[in-house]
């Protein structure tokens, strides 16, 4: 139910449908930790390639150079605003209703856009309030708040009455805080974006979110290797013997089983990177499919690992920075 045909005959990508309608390309290309002098061409190069579908946000600082690329890629690719889907995503910072506008339109003039496909809440934690983007006290310590999740979600509605965004949704929410932000609104959340590999297959989310209409995207859909805080004995998804044997049958490299196992789902996935060759090669996964037995061996790799939950050291114990938090994602089972 989430298929339907892509428009564009530069993309025999499938697209998921959104609440609103809209189309949104199961491949599209990932700007977290994409360097500032890099940004541009990968987008540029993406869009040319055939990407129609660019994942940004505020607190990846590189904003205003995705807005170039993603000039300079429309127009040497000879299409529209309107064709390339795209996303961003309010900081944790700005969770007060108030801030909520000002912030997209501030990602608004970095991007060099009139609107957004779709607008995010990044995460459910929220900091103190201010322009810091990790705001810390005299230890070092986040500051936190605790705007009501219910506040921020209101404030994300009048954007999409004022024309700003076309769609709203959420990031790194659990199934508990879906439901809240369904039930609370008047509309409702299109997507919630999670972090989403074969280490971290997420079915019990997904299944849920499926079934109210919620589009999932997989975030680190390669098991996020370059993530800053990686520690030398985290698992190495790319380099699992399984995966590379599955790759080999099909003569694909591991990034495109990978990517393709998502689309197959019905996951709408975002691979990063700023090298031109991997930028293509991410984008050609349209011309094979994974059996069921390949399929279900890669579900079996699930361990339920997360990369993107960072931990700090407490008297001489490594912890979930966030876990205190009471709008922290991670304690549900899903």
């Amino acid at each position: 139910r989430l298929f339907v045909a892509a428009q564009q005959n530069t993309m025999s990508a499938i697209a998921a449908t959104l609440v609103n309608g809209a189309k949104m390309p199961l491949v599209g290309l990932g700007t977290w930790q994409s360097a500032k002098g890099k940004v541009r061409e990968a987008v540029r190069t993406a869009i040319v390639a055939g990407y129609r579908h660019i994942d940004c946000a505020a607190i990846y600082g590189n904003e205003a150079e995705v807005g170039e690329g993603l000039a300079a890629g429309i127009a040497e690719a000879g299409v529209k605003r309107e064709d390339v889907f795209l996303t961003s995503k309010l900081w944790n910072t700005k969770h007060t209703p108030e801030d909520v506008e000002p912030a997209c339109r501030k990602t608004l003039a970095d991007l060099g856009v009139e609107y957004l496909d779709l607008y995010l809440i990044h995460w459910p934690i929220n900091l103190q309030r201010g322009d810091a983007p990790f705001p810390k006290d005299d230890t070092g310590a986040l500051i936190y708040d605790n705007v009501p999740l219910e506040d921020t979600w209101h404030a994300m509605e009048k954007l999409v009455e004022l024309g700003l965004v076309k769609a709203i949704g959420v990031s790194n929410f659990n199934s508990k805080q879906v439901q809240r932000m369904i039930d609370c609104g008047t509309i409702k959340p299109a997507v919630n974006q999670v972090e989403c590999h074969p280490y971290l297959t997420q079915e019990k989310l997904v299944q849920f979110c499926q079934d109210k209409g919620v589009v999932v995207t997989a975030y680190s859909p390669l098991g996020s290797p370059t993530r800053p805080w990686a520690k030398p004995t985290d698992p190495q998804l790319l380099q699992d013997p399984k995966l590379l044997e599955i790759a080999a049958k099909y003569n694909k490299t591991p990034a495109q089983v990978l990517i393709q196992f998502q689309r197959q789902r019905g996951v709408v996935v975002i691979p990063k990177s700023v090298t031109p060759e991997r930028i293509v090669a991410n984008f050609d996964v349209f011309d094979f499919e994974l059996s069921e037995d390949d399929m279900a061996a890669i579900f079996a790799f699930n361990k339920n690992w997360r990369g993107c939950n960072p931990t700090i050291e407490v008297d001489g114990k490594v912890i979930y920075r966030d876990a205190k938090h009471p709008e922290y994602p991670f304690a549900e089972e899903f």
